[in-house]
């Protein structure tokens, strides 16, 4: 018993280095013309950039913007830009995509990703 504790102590220790990424909250219901939030944690990645996505029923991921903390502003993908799309961060790892004048086309899936160069690869929830 004490071996295979030792070794699921060891699994866990090794785990422990994964990047987690989380997002809240994990369903938002607006009424047209509010602004909404959607909050991201970056987990153990202290100097990554957020990348936020939208992908719609049926379709693929676009790219919105990509945010860091050192910057003035975000940097946006094909069809979005400020004042419907923007970005801010309130710590290292946590950073919030703002949603201006919701429509019923932004209805879709929001999701965040950053580089782990750790793992040398792109992470999210």
């Amino acid at each position: 018993m004490l071996a295979t504790l030792c070794t699921l102590i060891t699994a866990l220790t090794c785990v422990s280095g994964v990047t987690v990424v989380t997002q809240k909250p994990p369903v938002v219901t607006v009424v047209k013309g509010e602004t909404v939030t959607m909050d991201c944690n970056l987990g153990s990645v202290t100097n990554g950039s957020a990348r936020w996505y939208k992908q719609s029923p049926g379709g693929v991921p676009q790219f919105i913007l990509r945010f860091h903390r050192s910057w003035n502003s975000p940097t946006y993908g094909s069809g979005f830009s400020s004042p419907k799309f923007t970005s801010n961060h309130q710590s290292q790892t946590d950073y919030r995509l703002i949603i201006n004048n919701v429509q019923e086309g932004d209805s879709a899936v929001y999701y965040c990703q950053t580089w782990d160069s750790s793992v040398k690869e792109y992470v999210s929830q």
